[in-house]
């Protein structure tokens, strides 16, 4: 026979949350309970009030453009007429080019900065590439500029058109500035946030998973690849959502060598726009409500692809760990 159910356990989300957020006997814990309550909170309701403030401001072009903002490769301010399509391309591509380029060396760093550099080197290169990332966007663009696209031009470009120009991806005349230079810039920026969360997460692995696998006959390498590393498998993603991120939202560098050509091409040497560089060398100049609200929808619509990607990667993360934890037993 079935025993009937106890109040508490009929109304257990309530009981959950008055245990949870229960007054505390001391004032002194209840004022840190509400004050830390309450700095929660505010992170929440900025983020809901940043994306009614865009979607407000978005709305003339909403209402007439709809979804075919995002499938539309038109950008006249003449005839009022606005498509997002080459613009969210540029994005994505510059950040996959910069991803494929940081991840491997970052993570090569990481791995000689907490496994095999020694002592006095350690700490050295560790500073030299955490300030790194202390450098300026508009620095690096300037010397991206002036540096990195003439190398780029020749030989990078004019070497990758002679041998791989029957691929889709290097053909076309080398310009310097384009995708290809948009997508490197951002490496350089994503790489040291890249090296930095990895490098911690390595050298947080404990001793004993080294120690076992070299007792076990492994060498170095083993003992990095089959240990540590997946063990750090979770925040080795966390480290390249947090690239992917940088990628994502930079304005400044990727604005000077990528080009700011509006279309949609496979040519890596081609000029390109990205949706922050085309906010950033438009928003001054936009007049009318249209414009201006064309403008904030990309803006809206770069604000959602990195929240997704925040959110996919706390998903990767989550999942990594679940997965080394039933690995573990």
């Amino acid at each position: 026979m079935a025993r009937a159910p106890h109040p508490q356990e009929v109304h257990a989300p309530v009981w959950w949350w008055r245990a949870r957020f229960r007054r505390p006997a001391s004032p002194g814990d209840w004022v840190f309970q509400t004050i830390a309550l309450l700095a929660a909170l505010s992170l929440v309701g900025l983020l809901v009030a940043m994306t009614l403030y865009l979607l407000n401001a978005a709305w003339p072009a909403v209402t007439r453009f709809g979804l075919g903002f995002l499938t539309s490769s038109t950008w006249d301010p003449v005839q009022e007429v606005f498509g997002a399509l080459p613009a969210v391309y540029g994005t994505l591509l510059t950040s996959a080019i910069a991803m494929l380029v940081a991840i491997p060396v970052s993570l090569g760093v990481a791995i000689f900065l907490a496994e095999l550099a020694p002592p006095w080197l350690r700490a050295p290169a560790s500073f030299l590439v955490e300030m790194l990332a202390a450098i300026p966007s508009v620095v690096l663009g300037l010397w991206g500029l002036f540096v990195m696209v003439p190398v780029i031009r020749d030989p990078v470009e004019r070497w990758l058109g002679s041998s791989l120009g029957f691929l889709p991806l290097f053909q076309g005349p080398p310009f310097g500035v384009g995708f290809l230079a948009g997508g490197l810039i951002l490496a350089i920026m994503a790489l040291p946030i890249i090296t930095a969360v990895a490098r911690d997460t390595l050298a947080a692995v404990p001793s004993s998973q080294r120690e076992a696998m070299l007792a076990l006959g492994a060498t170095r390498w083993e003992a990095i690849s089959r240990a540590v590393l997946p063990y750090a498998r979770s925040g080795i993603v966390a480290a390249g959502i947090l690239g992917l991120g940088r990628a994502l939202g930079e304005t400044m560098a990727v604005t000077m060598v990528i080009g700011n050509g509006y279309q949609v091409t496979a040519r890596l040497f081609a000029p390109g726009n990205t949706m922050a560089s085309k906010i950033a060398t438009e928003f001054n100049e936009a007049s009318g409500d249209l414009y201006i609200g064309s403008l904030v929808e990309l803006a809206l619509v770069l604000f959602a692809i990195t929240l997704m990607v925040n959110v996919v990667g706390r998903l990767l993360v989550r999942w990594t760990v679940a997965k080394a934890r039933v690995g573990g037993q």
